[in-house]
């Protein structure tokens, strides 16, 4: 554990079953994290599954979102919550790319970290390209600037090529 706080920011996707239930599940459990720190959530976003080629099967529709908060973990062991909060809401692993999945939850950032590892990549290294990262990110932090690029999350959103191919309809975390 770290004894300085950070803000990071973690993107929620699912895309089968009970899709908004396994996003609002995941926030309260970091939420209810002793090392946690005022969390906050953007709306939940339906989105165009990301990635996914013609010859792949069709896959149902993610539901997005992002929380931010600070916490005293550091970004391994944060990483290592979050996948067992994947785990815990039946996220099966597979070797395809973009499979469905019951929860997916990234670490975008953490603090203005910049690291690379077998394990982690801050930020995340394709947060940039991805509209349904950005948009829930700029609900919470509009003005949050990437650690190698610069640039804002509301900059990054509006050269995003992704964003004219996204659909999205907000659907309010009550």
């Amino acid at each position: 554990m770290s004894a300085l706080r950070e803000t990071v920011g973690v993107a929620l996707g699912s895309n089968l079953g009970d899709r908004a239930r396994f996003l609002r599940n995941a926030a309260a459990e970091l939420a209810a994290l002793p090392e946690v720190f005022g969390l906050r959530g953007s709306a939940i976003y339906e989105t165009t599954p990301w990635g996914v080629g013609a010859a792949s099967p069709p896959q149902e529709n993610y539901f997005n979102a992002v929380v931010v908060f600070e916490t005293v973990l550091t970004a391994h062991d944060l990483l290592g919550v979050l996948l067992a909060i994947e785990c815990r809401a039946g996220r099966v692993r597979t070797v395809q790319r973009n499979a469905p999945r019951t929860l997916d939850l990234d670490l975008l950032f953490y603090g203005a970290c910049r690291q690379s590892d077998s394990e982690l990549v801050l930020p995340h290294p394709r947060l940039a390209e991805r509209a349904f990262v950005l948009l829930p990110l700029c609900d919470l932090m509009p003005d949050w600037r990437h650690p190698a690029l610069g640039e804002s999350a509301k900059a990054l959103l509006q050269r995003c090529s992704d964003r004219q191919q996204a659909h999205f309809s907000s659907l309010l975390i009550p």
